[in-house]
């Protein structure tokens, strides 16, 4: 057998050890995929785990929560990833879709929270505005403005059409693709939020809820706002390139560029650490990884790494995470949370 292996020529072994890994042979390295706002917080632990242990660095690769969930649930094969980075909690319709590929062991991990911003270059003037005003600044339908009770197609080209208090400026808004998970939270926390201060609109709710929803986190696509794709840091470029323009990301990324770029006041609260940890931010939200835990033991590592990530050094009050901008859990909170992850805990969403 071992004088036929060594007959064959290199690409036949190239290919007979992709079969294998993908029949579910072995791997040496950690794999994860996901959100963009998780992202920077997995490669940071990533980068110190395969430092301080004998373990590879783990491969972080960021494809957007939706995307990742549809690599993370395709099934248990081993060329399949073991984490899954999300800035949103898992849908059911993914839990299920794991579940139908025979993913039927998953472990949740929250990381911590995030709050979602709207910044411009901080050469330009601070933005103040409210869920209300960028709702009729950025969806596709808004109610009309006789005052009736009737949707009609936007018709908002500058913010002062809105509310002359606001800037003269045509409405640009660069932001996150439909897959991403900070779109999905910028659609129910600020679109929506805006949205249900129309009572009539809001009691669509009770009726028809699919109604409802397109209504509230359905976007234009009249180029008022751009799709810019999943890297944050070209939607910086454009920015700075066009200051009346506006970007939609994480706290944590603003964080990270506060030389060049401001975020914007909503509903009076401008984001700061602070004001997402207590919960005034009205835009905040929590950050998760997942865990397959059917890859733990054939993949070297992956406890060890859950370990580092949710370590007091990682994830606590004064965490190295929260020099990145994570907005950390609490000490009781993440006990919980590290007793769970560690052990494994499968999650139950529709319990």
């Amino acid at each position: 057998m071992k004088k036929t292996i060594i007959n064959l020529s290199l690409g036949t072994v190239a290919i007979i050890s992709s079969f294998a890994s993908a029949q579910g042979g072995s791997r040496d390295t950690i794999t994860a995929v996901g959100s963009s706002t998780v992202y920077p917080f997995s490669t940071v632990v990533a980068e110190r785990f395969g430092k301080s242990t004998e373990f590879n660095t783990p491969k972080i690769e960021s494809t957007g929560t939706g995307g990742g969930m549809k690599l993370f649930c395709a099934s248990n094969a081993i060329d399949t990833p073991d984490l899954s980075n999300a800035s949103r909690r898992m849908k059911q319709s993914e839990f299920d879709m794991c579940a139908k590929n025979g993913v039927t062991s998953i472990t949740e991990v929250l990381v911590g929270y995030d709050g979602i911003v709207i910044a411009n270059a901080n050469s330009s003037s601070v933005m103040k505005v409210t869920r209300k005003e960028l709702f009729l600044a950025l969806a596709k339908e808004v109610p009309a403005k006789d005052g009736s009770e009737k949707l009609v197609v936007n018709p908002y080209k500058l913010w002062s059409e809105i509310n002359p208090a606001l800037p003269a400026n045509k409405i640009e808004v660069l932001g996150p693709p439909p897959t991403s998970g900070t779109r999905d939270a910028f659609a129910e926390l600020v679109l929506e939020g805006g949205c249900k201060k129309y009572a009539w609109i809001k009691a669509i709710k009770k009726q028809n809820k699919a109604k409802y929803k397109e209504i509230c986190h359905s976007v234009r696509e009249d180029h008022a706002y751009i799709e810019a794709g999943e890297n944050d840091n070209l939607i910086v470029q454009k920015l700075m390139a066009n200051p009346k323009a506006f970007g939609i990301f994480g706290f944590s990324f603003l964080d990270q560029n506060s030389d060049t770029l401001q975020g914007s006041i909503i509903d009076g609260q401008g984001p700061s650490f602070d004001a997402i940890a207590d919960g005034s931010y009205p835009v905040s939200r929590p950050l998760y990884f997942y865990v397959k835990n059917a890859h733990v033991g054939k993949v070297p590592g992956i406890l060890e790494f859950l370990t580092e990530y949710t370590s007091e050094a990682a994830m606590g009050e004064e965490g190295y995470l929260t020099d990145k901008g994570l907005i950390p859990l609490g000490e009781e909170k993440l006990a919980s949370v590290r007793k769970n992850v560690l052990s494994l805990t499968p999650l139950a969403l529709n319990k």
